[in-house]
């Protein structure tokens, strides 16, 4: 049957995430620890933690204490890091707050969690950071230093400016220089009653509809899905992992710095936002053996016109995940970019978020067509609609226990349940299949899967099919609603440069290759897709912008 469970003789830490970095700190303290090309930063283990240090004993010259809430509202950037860290060591909540939230979104983030304080940019490209925030917080201009008091965000007390200060925002530097004797011995008393069971994260996720939910994460979930992800990937201290993800997401900030950090790596970051000429002069300067990304990231560097010139022998890791990674992509990036040991990774920002990882010496076939097998200590089972296991290779949901389930919804025991079912069976929603070796495919989405006329079809096999022409750089497929089907196939296309196709060129392409109801019957030939600032695409935008398009209603595929 499908079920599976990652029996394994490398015990589970059971550390907080201070704990475990004073101990890294302790035995690699000389070796880099955090590089940042943007900033010309280059800190050595020792280095970064006394900084880490003198910013928790700041945040606790505030007021802050332990069980209080910290937001950060930031693009990648060594204070980004620095505040990881730091309120893990000071027993404080770090926030994520998706730096392109706008002003209701972020008023909405800081008071359902409750906010005492906000780590913030100043400004990136089109987002004002500083003016949204005193459109929100009228009141901040005139207060005192962590005296704020906010009628639309009545728990907010401090706001701490990343760059460019303003009237009421206390500098990051000031905060950092802040805290005395007293706030460090503080730290050393707070460290030794802290347990990993308490809460260390919130990250805010969402689907198509409703509020943004607030995942609750412990020092145990994630220290632990940072090392056994490092494990995965066969990192060490003399590994450079390059991080052009962001800090905000799971990827950035497990997958990233905690994957790094558990086994004395290097954390290298190529700048604020994703940029493909950035990540390949930061991999070819900073001699990365490693690099992280989703699969449009690796397309856009190999799609550079100066890929050829950078010098990438060194890469030889990394991780592709984030959205599905196409088979295409996969190989050319082991091919191209020397990343002949690169993993793909599964999972979700409830469960810390990795379940299923490739191995480095997987066969490459597994490695390029599968998520892997289960990560140690971690159970998971496919289901049918009725909740009954099935046989392996049958899709079904795919559902997840053990050490990486998250506490809960912040505040929310409703949607909490929902997911999470009284025998702690975290509930994905993604359709997967489970073979004879223990391999898991992501079939796609429960509610990505497209019914037309009672056919099952899974967008992403067509997705599959589709990479194979040479004119087509990448492609999405969803369904869009249909008077006599129920359903039809809509397929967006993205061409290589210089490239032309015609709709009938791509049925053309599909008749007798694939079944005849899996031949997309819209097809659009786009320069890009709505995405997230992950790098994650919104099929469900694409959805709407059809469904209008075609005069239907985008509800009928709910």
């Amino acid at each position: 049957m499908s079920y599976v469970h990652g029996a394994s003789s490398v015990p589970l830490l059971g550390e907080t995430v201070g704990e475990n970095f004073a101990r890294i700190v302790a035995a690699h303290g000389e070796r880099p620890a955090l590089i940042v090309h943007e900033q010309d930063v280059h800190w050595s283990y020792a280095e970064l933690a006394e900084r880490v240090d003198a910013f928790a004993a700041g945040l606790l010259a505030l007021g802050l204490a332990p069980g209080d809430r910290v937001g950060i509202w930031s693009l990648n950037c060594a204070e980004w890091v620095l505040t990881q860290f730091a309120t893990a060591r000071a027993g404080l909540i770090l926030v994520n707050i998706n730096p392109a939230y706008r002003a209701s979104e972020l008023e909405y983030a800081l008071t359902k969690v409750g906010c005492a304080a906000l780590v913030t940019a100043d400004r990136f490209k089109g987002s004002d950071y500083l003016g949204m925030l005193n459109g929100l917080l009228p009141e901040l201009a005139e207060s005192r230093p962590g005296r704020l008091a906010a009628a639309r965000v009545p728990r907010l007390k401090a706001v701490i400016g990343i760059g460019e200060q303003a009237a009421g925002v206390i500098p990051f530097a000031e905060v950092a220089a802040g805290g005395g004797a007293k706030e460090r011995a503080r730290l050393g008393e707070i460290g030794e009653r802290m347990q990993f069971d308490e809460p260390v994260n919130i990250q805010f996720t969402s689907g198509t509809t409703g509020a943004p939910k607030g995942a609750t994460l412990t020092h145990h979930n994630i220290l632990n899905n940072g090392f056994f992800i490092g494990e995965a990937m066969r990192l060490g201290p003399e590994d450079r992992l390059c991080i052009p993800v962001p800090l905000y997401h799971c990827f950035g900030m497990v997958l990233g710095v905690l994957a790094a950090s558990t086994h004395g790596a290097a954390m290298v970051f190529p700048g604020r936002g994703f940029d493909a000429l950035a990540t390949l002069e930061t991999v070819a300067e900073e001699r990365c053996t490693g690099l992280h990304g989703v699969p449009t990231m690796f397309i856009a560097e190999m799609e550079h016109p100066e890929f050829g010139k950078f010098d990438l022998s060194n890469l030889r890791t990394g991780i592709m995940a984030g959205s599905p990674c196409p088979i295409a992509v996969m190989r050319r990036a082991m091919e191209t970019m020397h990343l002949n040991e690169i993993t793909i990774a599964y999972g979700m920002t409830e469960t810390s978020p990795v379940s299923f990882q490739t191995a480095v010496d997987d066969p490459v076939e597994k490695r390029v067509s599968t998520v892997g097998r289960i990560h140690p200590h971690v159970e998971v089972k496919i289901i049918d609609a009725a909740g009954r296991i099935v046989p392996r290779g049958t899709p079904g949901e795919l559902c997840t226990r053990g050490y990486t389930v998250m506490l809960g919804y912040w505040d929310d025991r409703e949607r909490t349940a929902e997911a999470i079912d009284p025998a702690r069976w975290m509930h994905t929603g993604d359709l997967a299949t489970i073979d004879a070796a223990g391999y898991c495919n992501i079939v796609g989405r429960i509610k990505d899967m497209v019914i037309r006329g009672g056919e099952n079809i899974y967008p992403r096999e067509v997705e599959e099919f589709l990479y194979r022409h040479p004119k087509i750089e990448d492609v999405q497929v969803f369904g869009v609603p249909d008077a006599k089907f129920g359903e039809e196939l809509c397929a967006w296309v993205r061409l290589r440069a210089g490239q032309t196709m015609t709709e009938e060129e791509l049925r053309e392409f599909c008749r007798d290759q694939i079944a005849h109801y899996k031949i997309p019957r819209h097809v659009r030939f786009v320069d890009s897709f709505p995405m997230t600032v992950t790098g994650k695409v919104q099929k469900f935008v694409m959805r709407e912008r059809m469904s209008r398009e075609l005069g239907v209603k985008a509800e009928a595929t709910a």
